[in-house]
């Protein structure tokens, strides 16, 4: 049976709009130099999150001894319009001791195969290279370049 998402967008001001979901979540949304995210930032984050979820859930399954998780998502857009994306990298960065790079590469699989519906719509359209690797130590998260 399928399964119904509600979303709805509200103009706010200027380009900004408030988009909100049946459980009362909201998001603000605005052009690249507004007050939130652009819709196509968004669409990254969401990959990240999505993803990100999989993964740390995966990993903690396996009694990965994971301190922490950055999903990291960089994409190219095309000149044109639209300006979809062309290309989006994705790269986990995995932090704790002792973690085993096999069972990370594994999750991250299991993602991109069977579990992420935002991997799964984008893939579609748009080549998705994912990396990954495991630190310890700096948990610091630091923004895509």
């Amino acid at each position: 049976m399928p399964i119904d998402v509600v979303a709805s967008a509200t103009l706010q001001k200027g380009l900004h709009f408030t988009g909100s979901v049946a459980g009362g979540n909201t998001i603000e949304f605005d052009s690249p130099s507004g007050a939130g995210p652009s819709p196509m930032e968004a669409v990254l984050m969401s990959l990240a999150s999505c993803s990100g979820m999989d993964v740390i859930s995966i990993l903690r399954k396996q009694r990965q001894p994971v301190e922490g998780l950055e999903v990291r998502v960089r994409g190219q857009r095309r000149d044109e319009h639209p300006t979809v994306f062309t290309t989006i990298q994705i790269e986990y960065v995995v932090h704790g001791q002792d973690v085993d790079p096999a069972a990370v590469e594994r999750a991250i699989t299991l993602s991109r195969e069977r579990y992420c519906p935002v991997w799964a719509m984008l893939g579609h359209s748009v080549a998705i290279t994912p990396m990954f690797r495991v630190v310890s130590g700096d948990l610091a998260i630091r923004p895509v370049d």
